[in-house]
């Protein structure tokens, strides 16, 4: 039975809401508490001793709102699918069967016994002892020989030199950039952290601030150390270390003089897939900061650059943004120290000499060895490199193809199954090693090509795991308490997870939000999850190193994955602290074994520089106006160009000598014939100067125009600048006011992150659009005839420039729906059931807006479009809060959002002061209100489950206090 029972003494608030006519209506709580009666707390300001006396002893807390006696609870029963059974794994060598025996024969590494330069607190390193400390609090007591011949043999430790390291997987890579970056933060200087992923960009926030926490800056440059501490930073906290996040769905307001390290993700132009990950479908950032700080002139107070993943400068949706941001760095007049990294780089000399002659370094160390097996119709062969792992598929196909008597030997046999669900022999082989992994109490990660996929093989290796009934039963309750945890969430608890994660197994891909996605990683470090099965796509983008690493074949949807990607799914193996071996399985079928085989043996991909156009699939040049009759997926977004606006919009680069330097400085000058060069160049000014982007002097000077530099401030490719100036002049001649959808389509990105229509439901929402909305529809050029047809089988045709653009339109203003169902309370699963998406692509549509919407705002002001500035600033609030106008202020305050903050508004708290007033108890009992329905839980569960929250009411309660304090502030300093 899923409600909800509160007993009257969970609720402790008597309060009533007034009517318009005078009348007071009962609120929720009043129904609830029944004949209670209590004296409401609201508007009166509690003691200190109050407030801190309750922080001191919550049971006091929790006597009122668990009473046992009048709670009698039956435990809670774990819903899991029905059991099958795993098929049996035969070793068929002599050798040792048990992989996961203790290997104590494995070469440890060197010690700071051996080896003094391991110890960081080592005079060469000339790093604040703090530091020293801080890392071995976080397990990092000594350094590995390479990393510490990396920094002391390649001149970057000084500062000097610009470096390019590669290093694999679980290597160690990234403590080596902490260091470089740490050295010149501490020493007055701020640094800027790229990451390709949000999820890297948030896990890389919490690491660092523990590294940096009781860390003072011992030499500021001159200006930094004069300025004084915004408001953003608290006084007196001038030389503590601040590390900030920009991201896709970040808030923050901090500027230059508020960082000491940015953490941020590149900028992703476009989804050219629209299946991928919505980590990767984010705003710009990196690029964005860099052009901010050029252009006021802060760029000086930069002395470190950090670009994790370098081999993304290949990537084409977003791998040039990267290599102008990069290029723009070596232009400047003061030195920047750049440093790039990466798993996967097969050109690290040419990199090199790209970023100023750069040292270059190349590890192969593994603190964790790996051994690398192919499983072949139930069949396990050794496969421990490259070489061994190609002659073993082919020599397979070979045997499968023409009966050739040469056949490596199998080193273990998994039995047929005769169960239905197991009759694939890769299926089997996936669960089966699956099962064999959990049961010894070992971690397995399993990549699959597509959603489905995952949670297909979610609930087939649930099935052959130990029931809950037999698992341990402090694991079965940290199991049950991320059950609740999930539950809670935003999204709700998604059906199939309720029932694997009871046995220890949960997915992990775009479908989800991202805080499923981090509670399910939370609770695989901690051993409750035993088995996550994720997306390929998302190999780079999480950190869950496992024991095994099973590859449910090779594919990312129907293509087979890059060298660069398998290693990246396979480098996962083996965790550093946890396990003294790793392993990998790549499972495959018999039509992929040949082109595993070419796969497991091809080369990992030089990097390329991206703004050559052919790199994006262009055959020859094309000037602004062709570019138009390209469908978004396959626009290059002429590359050059971009490249060139920016520069003369930060005034970087405004003459031809200087943009000749400046083109001089880009990868793609070491990459192609000069002279080549010098004509994309020339082509790509004078089209720039057609479409009056940029505007020339007599003395061959340039400088942008007042549309060039709204579409470089917003973040835009000269395409989609142009795009949005047109659809914003047109708002201009008539903004429709009395009605929401105009602003929200506005804020929906010009690449809708929903390319594929569900035209049937947009037909149900245009029917329901009221007289304003309507006109909204009208105005930016759709027709409800047309929605018709596409709803009755029609086809949208994209061939010419205007049918791209309208095809645009549609699909922007569809996802400005769902948008403005999401700021307008509906909860993200139920937006998701709505249109047919899966619920991480609804939160991402969110997230994706807020920075976009800062972008639009942007471009308001800088071409003076003052008065439609003010209106997007307006609805911005509402698109961060998430919800209606009338919550705002509530918003603001910690896990008080939407749906949380509109029952907090029915029960009598329309304010922060009155939140702030309030007593423990009484935010409790409304907290309790905005909690979605569970099944009834045990006693002890049901006072875990109170404990819970009443830490997230402290956490509300301390928020409350802050925001009222500062508004008291500000009206006290408005008065004077």
């Amino acid at each position: 039975m899923n409600v909800r029972c509160i007993p009257s003494q969970f609720l402790t608030t008597g309060m009533a809401t007034k009517g318009t006519a005078g009348t007071y209506h009962t609120t929720t709580v009043d129904v609830a508490k029944g004949a209670y009666t209590t004296v409401s707390h609201i508007g009166r300001k509690r003691s200190y001793d109050d407030f801190y006396g309750e922080r001191q002893n919550p049971k006091a807390i929790l006597a009122n709102v668990t009473d046992k006696a009048r709670l009698p609870r039956a435990p809670v029963q774990a819903k899991c699918f029905g059991a099958l059974k795993a098929s049996e794994i035969q070793d068929l060598t002599d050798h040792d069967p048990s992989v996961y025996s203790q290997r104590h024969g494995l070469a440890l590494t060197p010690t700071p016994t051996s080896n003094p330069l391991l110890d960081l607190s080592h005079p060469v390193y000339g790093l604040p002892s703090q530091l020293a400390k801080n890392l071995a609090s976080l397990g990092v007591k000594s350094i590995y020989p390479w990393q510490s011949d990396c920094l002391l043999r390649s001149g970057a430790l000084s500062g000097e030199k610009n470096l390019i390291y590669t290093a694999p997987t679980g290597g160690g890579k990234s403590l080596v950039a902490d260091i470089l970056m740490l050295k010149k933060v501490s020493s007055g200087e701020k640094a800027l952290l790229v990451l390709p992923y949000v999820s890297l960009v948030q896990e890389k926030l919490r690491w660092l601030r523990k590294v940096v926490d009781g860390i003072t800056k011992t030499a500021a440059a001159d200006s930094y150390t004069q300025q004084p501490p915004s408001i953003w930073r608290k006084q007196g906290d001038e030389d503590s270390i601040r590390v900030v996040g920009f991201f896709g769905g970040s808030k923050t307001k901090a500027t230059w003089a508020d960082i000491d390290i940015a953490v941020c993700t590149i900028e992703k132009v476009m989804a050219t897939k629209w299946n991928m990950s919505p980590m990767s479908l984010i705003p710009q950032q990196a690029n964005g900061l860099v052009n901010t700080a050029i252009e006021d002139c802060s760029i000086g107070k930069l002395g470190v650059v950090v670009m994790d993943e370098l081999h993304m400068l290949d990537d084409e949706s977003r791998g040039y943004i990267l290599e102008l941001m990069a290029t723009k760095l070596l232009s400047l007049e003061h030195s920047v120290q750049l440093i790039g990294m990466s798993a996967t780089l097969n050109n690290t000399e040419l990199l090199a000499t790209w970023l100023d002659n750069a040292k270059f370094y190349v590890s192969r160390y593994r603190p964790v060895p790996v051994e690398e097996h192919l499983v072949f119709d139930n069949t396990v062969y050794s496969a421990s490199t490259s070489s061994v792992f190609y002659r073993t598929a082919t020599q397979l196909n070979s045997q499968t193809q023409c009966a050739s008597p040469v056949s490596p030997e199998p080193l273990r046999l998994i039995n047929a199954s005769q169960i239905k669900e197991f009759s694939n022999p890769v299926v089997n082989s996936v669960v089966s090693l699956a099962n064999e992994t959990a049961r010894m109490g070992y971690g397995a990660l399993i990549f699959c090509s597509s959603r489905s996929g995952c949670e297909k093989d979610a609930v087939l290796i649930s099935q052959v795991l130990p029931r809950p009934d037999e698992v341990d039963a402090d694991v079965l309750d940290k199991r049950i308490e991320l059950v609740n945890d999930l539950r809670s969430t935003s999204a709700g608890l998604d059906y199939t997870l309720e029932r694997t994660i009871p046995v220890g197994v949960a997915f992990h891909h775009a479908g989800l939000t991202s805080e499923e996605r981090d509670l399910i990683a939370a609770a695989y470090d901690e051993g409750a999850i035993k088995v996550i099965v994720a997306t390929c796509s998302l190999a780079a983008g999480i950190n869950l190193p496992a024991r095994r690493v099973i590859l449910h074949g090779a594919r990312m949807g129907i293509d087979f994955v890059g060298p660069s990607m398998l290693r990246q799914m396979r480098g996962r193996a083996g965790r550093k602290g946890k396990d003294e071996i790793g392993e990998t399985y790549l499972c495959c079928q018999k039509g992929d074994l040949e082109a595993v085989a070419e796969l497991m043996e091809a080369d990992i991909p030089v990097v390329e520089s991206c703004l050559f156009p052919e790199k994006r699939g262009i055959k020859r040049y094309f000037s602004c106006s062709e570019m138009m009759c390209f469908k978004p997926p396959l626009s290059p977004a002429y590359v050059v160009h971009r490249a060139l606006l920016e520069v003369i919009a930060t005034r970087l680069a405004t003459s031809r000598d200087s943009i000749d330097d400046y083109t001089k400085k880009t990868l793609l000058y070491h990459s192609i014939d000069h002279g080549e060069l010098a004509a994309m160049t020339r082509l790509a000014l004078d089209d720039l100067l057609e479409i009056d982007l940029i505007k020339g002097t007599d003395d061959s000077v340039y400088e942008a125009t007042l549309l060039g530099q709204a579409i470089v401030a917003s973040a835009l490719t000269p395409e989609d600048g142009l795009f949005v100036h047109r659809e914003l002049s047109r708002a201009l001649r008539g903004f429709v006011l009395d009605g929401e959808m105009h602003a929200f389509y506005t804020f929906t990105p010009v690449h809708a992150l929903s390319s594929n229509i569900n035209w049937r439901v947009f037909r149900t929402e245009m029917e329901r659009l009221g007289e304003s909305n309507m006109r909204v529809l009208d105005f930016v050029g759709l027709k409800p005839m047309m929605i018709n047809k596409m709803a009755h089988g029609g086809t949208m045709r994209e061939t010419t420039a205007q049918e791209v653009e309208t095809a645009r339109i549609y699909k922007r203003f569809y996802s400005a729906l769902q948008l403005r169902d999401i700021c307008n309370e509906m909860p993200i699963h139920a937006v998701a059931r709505k249109y047919d998406l899966p619920r991480g692509i609804v939160q991402n549509l969110a997230q994706a807006c807020h920075g976009f919407a800062a972008g639009m705002i942007k471009f308001c002001q800088r071409m003076e479009w003052g008065g439609l500035a003010a209106i997007l600033d307006h609805y911005s609030d509402r698109l961060k809060a998430g919800a209606r106008l009338d919550l705002l202020a509530l918003a603001e305050i910690t896990y008080i959002k939407s749906r949380t903050a509109r029952i907090f508004w029915e029960n009598g708290y329309k304010t922060v002061g009155a939140v702030a007033a309030a007593d423990l108890k009484e935010l409790l009992s409304v907290l309790l209100l905005a909690q979605p329905k569970k099944p009834l839980l045990d006693s002890a569960s049901e006072e875990k489950y109170i404990q819970k929250l009443h830490k997230k009411v402290e956490i509300i309660s301390r928020s409350a206090n802050k925001l009222w304090e500062r508004q008291m502030q500000e009206d006290l300093d408005g008065e004077e």
